[in-house]
């Protein structure tokens, strides 16, 4: 039996569920170790003297990071597999998010928050792809759409303790709480996290060890004498060849672009928003709690995306909600000092950013073939990745030519635009692997060893 066919046929269990909340969980912890340095930069301002210029570094180094983690350490997930490579990123940034609150000076606090970006760089690709691989294809989106959601509200339960609690000052607190938090879930992601069974029939594993995945995640479904096979034919070589291949490059591209142009927006109002505000005439702690309902809007829209995904076109879903967070753009300038409203305007942008970046990230893991998935997720976010480091870094850069909040905005909502272009013309699902599937189906006759490929 084919083991997608398998997984579309069952029904989905508290063991499904269980993986889906530890994605969300990792994504939490990601969100708010990635968002962390946006929240604490006022109290670094003054707590080290520094100038706007001077933070622009700390906001663009743990974005390479990212970068870097996500285009090495996707294909490293595609050989060892998603939960080796899960647990590794994960003990990784917490180490180095705990050691950063020890960080006695700027150029420390860079090393360090370069290391936490390699780690949180090869998490969420991975989060993603595990979960989507044991996902039936029907509901994918809606179940998937929280691990992107989890990143968002990581992000805004962070403003809520930089900005209610902790009032922004004690920076130091804010690195503890994102370090040992991941270090406190290592020990359950050991135990409860399972290894893609997509990537076990990929690499030859034993059938034994096949069944007993699938019995672990599906303790009701009967599986005695059934040899499980995925159809997709075994690729020789480097994943990240098969980006290109198979009538894959134009989707590529598209999906490179999508995530440079939303990644962009988001860390540009991720980690300027607060700082803008204040500049702004604000009142403390306002610029966080509208970094959180900004947020808001990004969890609750990862999920209404998600479940919209299954049942419309992915593409227009995605298009129009982008089209819609532009226009809030352009409308935010002129809304900052209305509390309503400015709360209104920032859920749609968060919904049109954080929301879609999620939906982009569900339609990665629809167009690409298991042996380079995470590849290809991975890739896609590097190079949104590359659109984060752009907007967390070059504000300084038009903040010094006498850009205005209006001018920064606008700029942000043609960004996203050009975002909403490249979905409209996304192909989605490519159909490459489908015709595959039909021209090299499991064979009743073949070995297990063939049926294991």
């Amino acid at each position: 039996m084919d083991v997608q066919t398998f997984i579309d046929q069952s029904q989905i269990g508290s063991r499904q569920f269980r993986l889906i909340a530890l994605c969300v969980a990792i994504m939490l912890i990601e969100g708010y170790d990635t968002t962390v340095v946006g929240y604490i930069a006022p109290a670094l301002h003054l707590d080290w003297h520094l100038r706007p210029q001077d933070l622009a570094p700390l906001f663009g180094i743990g974005l390479v990071g990212l970068s870097i983690g996500s285009l090495a350490l996707g294909p490293v997930a595609d050989r060892i597999g998603r939960k080796t490579l899960l647990i590794t990123s994960v003990s990784l940034f917490g180490v180095t998010s705990l050691m950063s609150a020890l960080a006695p000076t700027l150029n420390v606090l860079l090393i360090l928050r370069f290391l936490t970006g390699l780690g949180l760089g090869g998490a969420m690709p991975n989060a993603f792809t595990l979960a989507a691989e044991y996902s039936p294809s029907r509901l994918r989106a809606s179940l998937v759409a929280p691990i992107g959601c989890g990143m968002a509200a990581g992000g805004a339960l962070g403003g809520l303790l930089a900005g209610k609690v902790l009032g922004g000052e004690h920076w130091q607190l804010m690195f503890m709480v994102g370090g040992v938090i991941p270090l406190l879930l290592v020990p359950i992601l050991l135990i409860w996290l399972p290894e893609s069974v997509r990537y076990k029939i990929v690499r030859g594993a034993p059938e034994q060890d096949i069944r007993t995945t699938l019995r672990a995640m599906f303790p009701s479904a009967r599986i005695d004498g059934i040899r499980f096979a995925y159809s997709e034919k075994p690729l020789s070589g480097l994943p990240f060849q098969y980006l290109f291949r198979r009538g894959l490059a134009r989707e590529t591209l598209l999906l490179w672009l999508m995530s440079f142009s939303t990644l962009l927006v988001v860390y540009f109002l991720g980690n300027w928003l607060p700082l803008l505000v204040q500049r702004a005439g604000a009142a403390p702690g306002a610029g966080a709690t509208m970094m959180a309902y900004y947020l808001l809007g990004s969890t609750i829209g990862a999920i209404g995306l998600g479940i919209m995904m299954d049942r419309y076109k992915p593409q227009a879903v995605i298009c129009l909600t982008m089209l819609a967070a532009a226009v809030s753009l352009l409308l935010l300038g002129g809304a900052l000092h209305t509390t309503s409203a400015v709360f209104m305007v920032l859920f749609v942008i968060g919904m049109g950013t954080g929301g879609t970046m999620t939906g982009t990230n569900i339609m990665a893991t629809a167009i690409y073939p298991t042996a380079s998935r995470a590849t290809g997720v991975g890739w896609a976010l590097a190079f949104g990745r590359l659109g984060s480091i752009v907007g967390a870094t070059v504000v300084a850069s038009l903040l010094a030519l006498g850009w205005s909040l209006s001018n920064l905005f606008t700029a942000a909502a043609a960004t996203l635009f050009c975002a909403a272009i490249c979905a409209r013309c996304l192909r989605g699902e490519h159909p490459g692997p489908r015709d595959e599937r039909r021209l090299h189906p499991p064979s009743e006759k073949a070995s297990s060893a063939d049926c294991a490929r």
